[in-house]
């Protein structure tokens, strides 16, 4: 999902760099959008893997 993120955040780059701010500006917020999305993801996952050590320990 980070991939995607980069991806698009270089489209958005490329497409500013042309003249393309529509496009460009759709670009960067799929960009932002999958960054948060990857973000709660990876934070979900932690606690999850914290969550699952700590039930060994008990």
């Amino acid at each position: 999902m980070l991939r995607w993120a980069l991806i698009f955040f270089v489209v958005a780059i490329i497409a500013a760099l042309f003249g393309f701010t529509g496009i460009a500006g759709a670009a960067t917020s799929i960009a932002k959008f999958l960054f948060f999305v990857f973000v709660v993801l990876l934070v979900i996952s932690l606690f999850s893997g914290v969550a699952k050590r700590d039930s060994h320990k008990a």
